[in-house]
C-alpha cells in the first residue's frame, strides 16, 4: 500500500467508537480498504456503521461483504459491544464524510459543512467551498455565515466533523467517478 493509500484520519473517534477503531482498522487496512468512519448507535436494538472505501473512493457490494465477513470475527474476539447490535457496512456515500487532508484536497470546489471542535472568530459551524489544504489548515470560501467568498482557514487540529453537502454539481462528479470504478453507494447488513 502506498503512502498515499495509509494516510491518517485527520477526524477520530471517541468512547467506544474509538475502541472499536483500534480492533477493526488493522483488519480494514489490511485487505486493501480505508476506514472512514465508525458510529454506534444504541437506537433500534443497536447499530454498528462502518464506513470503509477502497483507495480510489470506490466501494462495491463485493467489498462491503468481504469486510463484514473479516471484521465480525474481530469484534467477536474483541467483544466492544456488551449487547447484541446490527453491523453495518457501508461506502461512504455522495454526501461523505471529509476524514483525510487527501479528501479536501480531491473535492476541492465542492460545498462542504465543517465543524471545529474549538471556536475560531467566535463560531465552530462554517459552510462554503472547499478551495484546498494549505500547511495545517482547510481553506473555505464561505457560502453561509460570513461576507460570501470570504476565504477562511481552518486549522486542522481542530476538525471535528466535516462532510460533502449534496449539490447538483456533486451528484454530476460522483457519477462521472462511478463510470471508472464498480457499481455506487452500497450496504449490507448483518446480526453481531
Amino acid at each position: 500500500m502506498s503512502e498515499a493509500d495509509s494516510e491518517a484520519r485527520i477526524v477520530s473517534e471517541t468512547g467506544i467508537e474509538a475502541r472499536i477503531v483500534r480492533i477493526i482498522e488493522p483488519v480494514v487496512e489490511g485487505l486493501g480498504y480505508r476506514l472512514v468512519r465508525v458510529r454506534y448507535s444504541g437506537l433500534n436494538g443497536g447499530t454498528l456503521q462502518i464506513m470503509a472505501e477502497r483507495p480510489d473512493g470506490s466501494m462495491t457490494v463485493e467489498d462491503c461483504e468481504i469486510l463484514s465477513r473479516d471484521v465480525s470475527p474481530a469484534l467477536d474476539v474483541e467483544d466492544p459491544i456488551e449487547r447484541a447490535y446490527n453491523l453495518e457496512i457501508s461506502s461512504p456515500g455522495i454526501d461523505r464524510p471529509l476524514v483525510r487532508r487527501s479528501d479536501f484536497e480531491r473535492w476541492t470546489g465542492h460545498e462542504a459543512k465543517i465543524e471545529l471542535a474549538r471556536m475560531l472568530d467566535g463560531r465552530k459551524r462554517f459552510r462554503g467551498l472547499l478551495a484546498g489544504v494549505a500547511d495545517d489548515t482547510i481553506l473555505v470560501d464561505l457560502t453561509r455565515g460570513g461576507a460570501e467568498g470570504e476565504r477562511v482557514a481552518l486549522p486542522i487540529a481542530d476538525l471535528a466533523e466535516a462532510h460533502l453537502v449534496l449539490t447538483d454539481d456533486l451528484i454530476r462528479e460522483s457519477l462521472s467517478r462511478q463510470k471508472h470504478a464498480a457499481d455506487g453507494p452500497e450496504e449490507i447488513e448483518a446480526e453481531a
